[in-house]
């Protein structure tokens, strides 16, 4: 039997405020425990809750970004259950009418675009942490993370297997990051996921889903939704049946664990906050924050490959970040006579050596004009790519230029057929046997002599010109 696997995702993203989402308490990361509080984040009586209306925008503008609905009419609910985490005894978020509705996002897959609905966005607050390790084995609670902004964004039971998931998780991490709405650092819990998992026969209603919580890795996330998936065919297979439960994904043993049995809207006893009016939205104010929405990653992508000539592979690359898209930019601004050159640079070499030193483009030690300034050199024939490449070394380790390096070292690529056509026949006297070899039919060897003429004049000779003063110079 053919299963098929059926995937809702519910991702919690920090809104990148502050202060807090009914507070003016600090959210900044890392601070000491219980030190970032007040009254209301810890739901103290007769505390009364103000709606921060950074969040209310940017969740607005992310609704926007994936072609949703925003109500003009929202309203705030309190989702009721105990846990130490929750001072209040419930957690202030939206349940009857959302803030956005019934958007969609496209995802690359194997076979092309797949558009993934969104069933709604939805604002709440975030509960603090408990922890448990390190602590001679008792459990304490920091609620820093009380009353934190989040966006919790649902997706319609759309992907049908972990590899899309992921596609549809990484498009939505990359569009907030664009937009500025979420930092969306996994690590640090400001982009989390909770995966709806059920099996089925194709054409058959969906099964029973088993919701796994709190996932918070590219890596781990696939793995326990297959991991899941797997679960369950095994156990209906084997005559079971699946039990509507939540789960959670145990890392170390690459399994998933039950936690408690799902819960229904009735079970959180969900009634109208009263102490939030309803949130009302003018169309002129959408109108504003739409106006304001900077290009998209899909747009940008697209006009890289129109505008710039890049393939998909090196337009989605230089468009994964505002930040490298802004760098790259900012280099063909430098260096506008070769965008592809551009691209090739940025992304193998530029790229590559900061992965090797731990940093990002932000903190990159060459400057975009500086990283124009070394592809000028390569267009106007001043230097060799491959001179070019040990440069761009010198140049991260100097803190120099292109130019004041080629000029200090000597690095100006030879173009005088005069001095190559000396350089190539000290090569061809200096290996008698290739050059008879050559001229007997085995054409391969031309690699050979050009090898040996760049290495005779330390790389600076034009390889151009030296291929083409060969073949004129082996005839002879």
């Amino acid at each position: 039997m053919k299963w098929e696997t059926v995937i809702g995702l519910e991702i919690h993203v920090q809104v990148n405020s502050k202060t807090k989402a009914f507070c003016g308490c600090s959210t900044a990361f890392g601070a000491e425990p219980n030190s970032q509080t007040c009254p209301v984040c810890l739901g103290m009586p007769g505390q009364l809750p103000v709606l921060n209306h950074e969040a209310v925008e940017k969740s607005i503008l992310t609704g926007l970004a994936i072609n949703a609905t925003i109500n003009p009419l929202s309203t705030f609910d309190r989702k009721n259950y105990f846990y130490p985490d929750l001072p209040k005894g419930y957690q202030i978020s939206q349940f009857a009418t959302p803030l956005v509705e019934k958007g969609w996002l496209d995802i690359p897959t194997a076979t092309g675009e797949k558009r993934i609905g969104i069933t709604r966005i939805h604002m709440e607050e975030d509960a603090g942490k408990s922890m448990h390790e390190g602590l001679d084995g008792v459990s304490h609670i920091d609620l820093n993370r009380s009353g934190v902004p989040l966006m919790e964004i649902v997706s319609e039971p759309d992907m049908r297997s972990a590899d899309e998931a992921i596609a549809y998780l990484k498009q939505l991490h990359q569009l907030v990051r664009f937009l500025g709405v979420s930092d969306g650092d996994m690590e640090k819990g400001q982009f989390r996921c909770d995966a709806n998992v059920s099996v089925r026969l194709p054409g058959q209603p969906f099964g029973t889903r088993v919701e796994l919580k709190n996932l918070n890795s590219f890596r781990f996330i696939k793995q326990a939704i297959e991991y899941e998936a797997m679960r369950q065919i095994e156990l209906i297979e084997d005559g079971g049946t699946v039990r509507q439960e939540t789960r959670l994904w145990d890392t170390a043993k690459g399994e998933s664990r039950p936690m408690r049995g799902k819960e229904e809207a009735h079970d959180y006893r969900y009634f109208p906050e009263p102490d939030l009016p309803p949130l009302s939205i003018s169309e002129e104010r959408i109108g504003q924050i739409r106006d304001g929405m900077p290009e998209l990653p899909a747009q940008m992508r697209h006009r890289f490959e129109s505008e710039y000539g890049l393939t998909p592979y090196d337009a989605d690359v230089l468009s994964s970040t505002r930040e490298l898209a802004a760098y790259y930019e900012a280099v063909v601004g430098a260096h506008p006579a070769d965008p592809k050159r551009a691209a090739n640079w940025l992304a193998n070499e530029l790229l590559g050596r900061l992965k090797v030193l731990g940093r990002e483009i932000t903190d990159s030690p060459i400057s975009p004009n500086a990283l124009g300034q070394l592809l000028d050199r390569i267009h106007d024939n001043t230097i060799s790519g491959k001179i070019a490449k040990d440069l761009l070394d010198a140049m991260i380790e100097s803190g120099k230029g292109a130019d004041a390096l080629i000029e200090e070292r000597g690095l100006k690529q030879v173009t005088d057929t005069g001095e190559i056509d000396a350089v190539i026949r000290a090569v061809l006297d200096a290996n008698p046997n290739e050059l008879a070899e050559y001229r007997a039919g085995k054409e391969k060897l031309l690699g050979f002599f050009v090898g040996q003429a760049m290495k005779a004049s330390r790389g600076k000779a034009n390889p151009a010109l030296v291929n083409q003063r060969l073949l004129e110079l082996l005839k002879g």
